[in-house]
């Protein structure tokens, strides 16, 4: 998604009940970083390497916490943080699996898109403890 369509969503769309409005910037960050690292995991996965199954998974992952950002109605606070710990576990798995491969730039890619992830969420996480 696009900093447009995040500029023209309202505050009340991006509450989640007793919680403030989300930072657009931050929450814009970790979308992209999520949707990034579902790509780049499924161009890993199609190689069919022992990673695959991971990778995979990773990108199921990523993609559906982008769109729990994406509608933030129906979610809580300790709803998002559950989601992005289960992301970055997925993440901090696939990026494991994809390091044992250090000499495929597939599995590298991979790898970095996956710890670029891990890092949104953790400050996203970060930004909503705060």
């Amino acid at each position: 998604m696009d900093a447009m369509m995040m500029d023209a969503m309202s505050d009340e769309m991006m509450t989640m009940p007793g919680a403030p409005a989300m930072d657009m910037a931050m929450m814009q960050a970790c979308m992209d970083a999520c949707a990034a690292c579902e790509q780049a995991c499924t161009v890993c996965a199609m190689q069919g390497m022992s990673c695959a199954p991971a990778c995979m998974n990773c990108a199921d992952m990523c993609h559906t916490m982008m769109r729990g950002m994406l509608r933030m109605s129906g979610m809580t606070p300790p709803v998002m943080m559950a989601m992005l710990d289960a992301c970055m576990a997925m993440c901090q798995m696939c990026m494991d699996m994809c390091m044992e491969h250090s000499d495929d730039a597939v599995c590298m890619m991979c790898a970095q898109s996956c710890q670029a992830c891990m890092d949104a969420c953790m400050a996203m996480k970060d930004a909503m403890a705060a």
